[in-house]
């Protein structure tokens, strides 16, 4: 006998050409007080919704999922946990981006025009969301950055069919390998797209298998999972800055946005070389034209380390509203801990 169908109600959005899939409806309440919590159930006991949608038949790894959940803050309209190819990271600009397009979208935050602002919870804590709504159209959306760090500056290491590559570490939200692209050989342009995955791959390989990274508060975070080509910076107006940036995650993945919490890794460098004063914005420009604008906020005293607070503005579009269906009988659903979590088992019609 055939087993009943499971639906999960899906809104695309793409921010800076990276495609965010929001789940708002399909998935039963996860255990766990807070959204944290939650995302460690999913990552733990049922990591099959973030490979049913990453994968085919149903998404490419290029592309990453948001799941609307409740907050545990009460403050906080919706919380989201972000699912991409190499995980769940704790926080992500463009997902957040995203995530604050849809929730207005979906109705889960009443749209106003003008300026308003509201609170998400992500797995990283509140986030504090403005929205610029004009003619009933989200325009931009700024969200804050993770407060963010330099961890190692201008270090060098061997990698094998590159040679001698100079790279820095960030932490901003993620641990972030920071290259120079042109000490490299690139100019950050789309036919460069295949070169750069393979030149990171190799980078990547090479710092996973020499050290770690520790946050001071979250301690051990596992592999350092992105690399940021940096292009040269240019001053455009007073305070404004531009660099052609392009953001890598292991294994494989050229992102097509520059990534929020790529911006906010260069501000940390920025800030760490004495280039930028608060107040001063940095717009990254990706292989396909689009941008993120990071702002320099502030700094502060944290954990031993000169923490550079920032913001993120972005605008996001909504691409497709759908129903996904989950056939339990379809041997592509290759992990079946999705059903776990969903509207009911695959056993139900046993």
């Amino acid at each position: 006998m055939s087993k009943p169908e499971l639906t999960l109600r899906l809104m695309d959005i793409h921010a800076g050409g990276d495609v965010s899939r929001i789940v708002l409806g399909g998935v039963t309440p996860l255990p766990g007080a807070t959204v944290r919590d939650q995302m460690h159930y999913l990552r733990d006991s049922a990591d099959g919704l973030r490979t049913l949608l990453l994968d085919e038949p149903y998404g490419i790894p290029e592309m990453s999922v948001d799941l609307i959940v409740p907050p545990s803050d009460p403050e906080a309209a919706a919380g989201y946990i972000i699912m991409e190819v190499m995980g769940y990271p704790i926080y992500s600009g463009s997902n957040t981006i995203c995530t604050a397009t849809a929730v207005l979208e979906a109705g889960l935050v009443p749209k106003r025009e003008g300026r308003q602002h509201f609170l998400l919870e992500s797995p990283a804590g509140r986030v504090q969301i403005e929205a610029l709504v004009e003619n009933d159209v989200v325009e931009a959306i700024t969200c804050e950055g993770l407060p963010s760090y330099i961890d190692t500056y201008r270090e060098t290491i061997h990698v094998p069919g590159i040679g001698e590559v100079a790279y820095s570490v960030a932490y901003s939200g993620g641990f972030y390998a920071l290259v120079d692209a042109t000490e490299l050989g690139f100019s950050l342009v789309r036919e460069e797209e295949r070169a750069l995955s393979d030149c990171a791959y190799k980078i990547v390989e090479a710092l996973q298998a020499e050290r770690g990274f520790t946050h001071y508060t979250l301690g051990d975070v596992g592999p350092l999972p992105f690399l940021h080509f940096m292009g040269p910076v240019t001053e455009v107006a007073d305070g404004f800055y531009r660099s052609r940036s392009t953001t890598y995650v292991h294994p494989g993945v050229i992102c097509r946005s520059t990534t929020g919490t790529g911006t906010s890794a260069r501000l940390a460098l920025m800030h760490h070389e004495g280039r930028i004063r608060p107040g001063d914005r940095l717009e990254t420009v990706s292989l396909r034209e689009t941008g993120f604008i990071g702002q320099f906020t502030g700094t502060r005293q944290e954990g031993g380390q000169t923490v550079v607070e920032n913001t993120i503005t972005g605008k996001a579009f909504v691409l497709a509203h759908s129903d996904i269906v989950v056939n339990p009988d379809d041997p592509m659903v290759r992990d079946g801990s999705v059903y776990h979590i969903l509207g009911s088992r695959p056993d139900a019609a046993d």
